[in-house]
């Protein structure tokens, strides 16, 4: 009888140690993307991860069981903040517009061809470089700190890039901008603004991504993902139908990306003993 007793309490400290909400757990992802902050699935079943700030140069290559594949050197390029990734179907493109502190004149995005036919150790890209013509001041005053960023879509030939507040107080107004997915430089044409349903932690965006069929958009926080149908482009942010969703995850969730029309992954960075994990969701109707 003790030994049925304590084989039972090892099954519900497992199975409590590994409760991860309405996430599904896929897999640990490798040491080495331990910062990870962007992902975007592949054409053969792999999936393309970046690192941000204080990070290598480099998109990563892994497999839905955790294994590291491949490290492709991303050249004319250098990782001041990557926060994001997304991608038109054939190219990869690089969110370099993370800003903690709201100073930044350097704002890019950096586009590589399909990682996937990548032969050697690097691969080249071309930069897109953009400013938000709003922000007058390099920081502004704390109630403005408005122009950090760590999410963005591709749709039809533009980029979606979605803000993330850092203001002091917090307000939680994300700003929503459009800049062209064209080589050279841009003024980021703003398109409105949200403040995000608070969930168990603040609503501050961290990644973001557009279905497929161009129908769904999801915004991904810290333990809360806001999905958008029903709306018309270009903001999507005051049109159409949201409905919040409590993920009862509260990690570092920093990346968000469609594999169908209704699943997403999602992973997490590393923190103490928690995070560094890919997982799945399926939206319901």
């Amino acid at each position: 009888m003790k030994k049925y007793f304590f084989l039972l309490l090892w099954i519900i400290v497992v199975g409590c140690a590994h409760n991860y909400g309405q996430l599904t757990y896929v897999t640990k992802l490798p040491h080495k993307l331990t910062e990870n902050s962007g992902i975007v699935p592949s054409k053969d079943s792999t999936l393309w991860f970046v690192m941000d700030r204080g990070n290598p140069d480099k998109i990563y290559q892994v497999n839905y069981e955790g294994d590291l594949l491949k490290e492709l050197k991303v050249k004319n390029a250098k990782n001041h903040d990557w926060e994001d990734l997304a991608s038109d179907g054939d190219n990869v493109y690089i969110g370099d517009f993370g800003n903690n502190g709201n100073d930044r004149k350097n704002l890019a995005i950096y586009k590589i061809p399909n990682p996937d036919a990548a032969t050697g150790d690097d691969i080249e890209a071309t930069k897109i470089e953009f400013n938000y013509p709003e922000q007058k001041d390099f920081p502004p005053k704390k109630k403005k700190l408005l122009f950090d960023a760590e999410a963005f879509f591709y749709y039809q030939n533009n980029f979606y890039i979605v803000t993330k507040n850092r203001t002091h107080p917090f307000n939680g107004e994300a700003l929503l901008y459009k800049v062209p997915a064209i080589e050279g430089k841009h003024e980021a044409q703003y398109l409105g603004s949200f403040f995000p349903p608070k969930g168990k932690i603040n609503g501050q965006v961290t990644s973001a991504d557009i279905s497929p069929d161009g129908k769904t958009i999801v915004l991904l926080g810290n333990g809360t993902l806001w999905v958008f149908t029903d709306f018309t482009m270009d903001n999507f942010l005051s049109t159409g139908t949201l409905k919040t969703i409590d993920l009862g995850v509260y990690t570092q969730l920093e990346s968000v990306s469609f594999t169908n029309n209704n699943t997403l992954l999602l992973s997490d960075e590393e923190s103490g003993k928690t995070g560094r994990n890919l997982y799945s969701f399926v939206l319901g109707n």
